[in-house]
C-alpha cells in the first residue's frame, strides 16, 4: 500500500535487542514526556524550563541543560535525578529533527482541526500540556509546522510561549502509546511469534536437490498488455498477461494495494508463468496510483482518499475480469485455451488481500465497522485502519461479494482490520494462505492479520515473516517508491528483504501447485519444516496452520490495550487515567519488576506463566480500565 505526498509526521524512538533495555524502558518514558511539546511550539517568550510529572513526583528540568546535555551528553545538577533514564536512544531524540514541508502545513491543520479528529487531538495535547489552552495549542501547531529547518523537541522548547511548560508524563505516555502502538506491538508480538511457531527439525521433508521452487521454471515466459471496458460500471480494467506456450493448471490473478500498480509483484507473476501457469495481473482504475496522483482530496477525510464505493467495485473488477477473460479463451487465437478463468487463484497485496478474501466469501460488515471507526481516537489509527473507514459510507449493511470461480487466495499482508466484522470471515469458502510481517505499520499483525486468520475456516495457512514490513514482498524495482521513502514507517525493502521475495516465489507455487496433478510433489513446499529452513538471522520465517493457545493472552493484552487506549467517551475519563497511571507509574521502583516479565537474555517474553500477577495488572488492569 503506497501513499499520498502528504504525510503525517510521527515521533519514533529505536530500540535495540540488547543488555540493558530497563534503563531504556524508562527512558522512553522520559523521552516521551520530553517529545510531546513537539506538538506545541509557539512564538516570543521562549520556554526556559520544563516541569516533568511523573505521579506523584515532579522535577524541573533546564531547557539549556537538555541542550548541553544533547551537545556533550554531560549531565548537569538538574538532570541527575533522571541519570537512570537518559539513555543513548534519548539524547538521539533530543538532537532529531523532522522535516515538515510547510507548503501544505496550512492546508493540513485547516482540515484537520476542522474535523472531530482534530478537536480530539487537540484535547489530548491538553492533557499531555496542563498548563495549555485549546487555543494556544491552535497557534502553537501552525508555528510549528511552518519551521523550513526541521523540527526538533529542544527547538520547540525554545520557542514555546511559557517560561515554564508543565508536561504530565502520564498523559503523554498514553499519546505516544497510541502514536507508536504498532511498534510497541512488534517489539513484544516478534519474539513470541519467533519462539512458539518454532518446529524442531523433522524427517518428513526430504531433501530435493534437484528440485528447488524458488528458481524459476524452465518455459519461456511471454507477456501481453490489453484493456477492458466494463460498460455499466464506466470502468477501464487494464491488464497484462503473462503466459507460456505449455499451459496448465488455474488461472492466477494479482490484486495491488491502495495507491499501488499492477506491476506491484512482477516477480511472482514472471515465476508462476514460467512453470506453466497463466497470471493476469490488474489495475483498479478507482485506488491504483495513477487515480491517487490526480485526484484533489481532504487529507483527514479517507472517502476523499478512498470511495467507500471501491471495496465493492474492487471485487468486482476481477469478476468482470474473467467473464471477459472466459469469453477470450473460446475464442481461439492465441490466447485460446491458456485462460482458466473457470478455475482462479487470488493473489492480493494490503487492500488486494481484502479483495481476495471478498471473492472467497468473506462478508463485509458496515455496522461493526461504523461503530470501530466512530470510536478509535486519531492518534491509534495505523494507515489501514484510517483507508478501511471509507467503507463506512457503503448504505449495504452486509455485503457478500463471492465468485464461485475463485477456488484458492494468497493475501499478503492484507488490509482486514473491521471490515469483515466478528462474523463475516466464517464465510470464507476456499483454502487460503496469509503473510504477515511482524513490523508492518501499514497493517499491524494482530488486528489485520493474526486475529482475522484465526477466525477462518477450514484449509488455512499463516506465513510470519519476522522482522519484514509492509513492503517487504514488493518487486525490487518498487525500493524507491513513495513508501519505500516515506520517513512515516520503516520499511525492509530491496535486497534485505529477498528472502521474503524467495519464500513467496516458493510457497506460492506449491499453494497453487495444489490444484495440478503435481500436488503431492510441491506439498513438502507448504510445511513449517520448509518455511523455517529459509529463515536468515534478520528475517526468521515461520509457517502455521492453526496459532498456538501460548498466543492467545498475548493477541488479547496487546488488542486490548490499543482499543482502550483509544477510547474517548467518559466526562471523568482525565481524573481516570491520571488515577490509573499513578497506581501504576506512581514511583519510578514500580517499573522494577516490569523487564524481568519481559526480557532475557534468550527471548523478550520467556514465558508467560511467571510473570501473570504483574501482565494481568500492568496490562489487563490498567488498560482496560481506561473508559469506553
Amino acid at each position: 500500500m503506497q501513499h499520498s505526498k502528504f504525510t503525517m509526521p510521527t515521533w519514533k524512538i529505536s530500540t535495540q535487542r540488547a543488555t540493558g533495555r530497563r534503563q531504556r524502558l524508562l527512558g522512553r518514558l522520559f523521552a516521551v514526556a520530553l517529545a510531546l511539546p513537539v506538538c506545541s511550539a509557539g512564538a516570543v517568550i521562549a520556554a526556559e524550563r520544563v516541569t516533568l510529572r511523573v505521579g506523584p513526583l515532579q522535577q524541573t528540568v533546564e531547557v539549556e541543560d537538555l541542550e548541553y546535555y544533547a551537545e556533550t551528553g554531560e549531565l548537569r545538577s538538574s538532570l541527575q535525578f533522571y541519570r537512570p533514564l537518559l539513555s543513548p536512544q534519548v539524547r538521539e531524540l533530543l538532537g532529531q529533527r523532522l522535516q515538515v514541508d510547510p507548503s501544505v502545513a496550512d492546508t493540513f491543520l485547516n482540515q484537520l482541526l476542522a474535523k472531530p479528529d482534530g478537536k480530539k487531538l487537540l484535547e489530548q495535547l491538553r492533557r499531555a500540556l496542563p498548563d495549555s489552552s485549546i487555543e494556544q495549542l491552535r497557534a502553537a501547531l501552525y508555528l510549528t509546522l511552518r519551521q523550513a529547518n526541521g523540527l526538533s523537541v529542544l527547538s520547540f522548547l525554545r520557542a514555546y510561549p511559557q517560561e515554564n511548560l508543565t508536561v504530565d508524563a502520564s498523559a503523554a505516555v498514553g499519546i505516544i502509546l497510541q502514536l507508536n502502538a504498532s511498534n510497541l506491538q512488534s517489539q513484544m508480538l516478534s519474539p513470541m511469534l519467533e519462539r512458539e511457531l518454532s518446529v524442531t527439525r523433522s524427517r518428513s521433508l526430504q531433501p530435493l536437490p534437484d528440485f528447488d521452487p524458488r528458481s524459476d521454471g524452465t518455459q519461456q515466459v511471454q507477456q501481453r498488455s490489453l484493456v477492458f471496458y466494463d460498460r455499466d460500471r464506466k470502468r477501464e480494467i487494464p491488464v497484462d498477461l503473462y503466459y507460456a506456450s505449455e499451459t496448465r493448471g488455474p488461472l492466477i490473478v494479482f490484486s495491488h494495494g491502495f495507491a499501488a500498480d499492477r506491476n506491484f509483484l512482477n516477480y511472482l507473476a514472471y515465476h508462476l508463468a514460467s512453470y506453466g501457469f497463466t497470471v493476469a495481473t490488474l489495475d483498479h482504475p478507482g485506488s491504483n496510483i495513477r487515480n491517487i496522483a490526480e485526484i484533489s482530496f481532504n487529507l483527514n477525510n479517507p472517502s476523499d482518499l478512498l470511495a467507500g464505493s471501491e471495496f465493492v467495485d474492487r471485487p468486482k473488477d476481477i469478476s468482470f475480469l474473467l467473464d471477459a477473460l472466459e469469453r477470450l479463451n473460446t475464442d481461439g487465437g492465441e490466447l485460446g485455451g491458456k485462460l482458466n478463468a473457470r478455475e482462479t487463484v487470488v493473489i492480493g497485496h494490503s487492500l488486494g488481500g481484502y479483495t481476495a478474501l471478498a471473492l472467497a466469501g468473506a462478508e463485509l460488515n458496515t455496522d461493526e465497522l461504523r461503530d470501530f471507526c466512530q470510536n478509535l481516537s486519531p492518534l491509534g489509527r495505523s494507515p489501514a485502519d484510517w483507508l478501511q473507514c471509507a467503507a463506512v459510507k457503503l448504505p449495504e449493511r452486509n455485503l457478500r461479494l463471492r465468485d464461485s470461480r475463485v477456488v484458492r487466495i494468497i493475501a499478503l499482508n492484507p488490509a482486514i482490520g473491521k471490515l469483515f466484522g466478528s462474523k463475516g470471515l466464517e464465510k470464507v469458502e476456499v483454502p487460503t494462505l496469509i503473510l504477515s510481517s511482524s513490523e508492518d505499520a501499514i497493517t499491524p499483525p494482530i488486528d489485520h492479520q493474526l486475529r482475522p486468520f484465526d477466525r477462518l475456516p477450514g484449509e488455512k495457512y499463516l506465513i510470519a515473516a519476522i522482522g519484514a514490513t509492509h513492503m517487504s514482498v514488493t518487486d525490487i524495482g518498487n525500493q524507491n517508491s513513495m513508501v519505500g521513502q516515506s520517513t512515516l514507517v520503516r520499511e525492509v525493502m530491496g535486497p534485505e528483504s529477498e528472502p521474503v521475495r524467495q519464500l513467496i516465489r516458493g510457497v506460492a507455487l506449491a499453494f497453487v501447485s495444489q490444484l495440478t496433478p503435481e500436488a503431492d510433489r510441491y506439498r513438502p513446499f507448504l510445511t513449517s519444516d520448509y518455511v523455517q529452513s529459509l529463515s536468515t538471522t534478520k528475517l526468521p520465517l515461520r509457517l502455521t496452520t492453526k496459532l498456538p493457545s501460548t498466543l492467545d493472552p498475548w493477541l488479547q493484552v496487546l488488542a486490548n490495550g490499543q482499543r482502550h487506549i483509544a477510547s474517548e467517551k467518559s466526562s471523568n475519563k482525565t481524573q481516570k487515567i491520571a488515577s490509573l497511571h499513578r497506581a501504576s507509574f506512581g514511583s519510578l521502583a514500580s517499573f522494577d519488576n516490569l523487564p524481568r516479565c519481559f526480557f532475557s537474555s534468550r527471548s523478550l517474553i520467556p514465558s508467560l506463566q511467571p510473570c501473570k500477577g504483574q501482565l494481568h495488572y500492568i496490562f489487563t488492569s490498567v488498560l482496560s480500565n481506561y473508559p469506553a
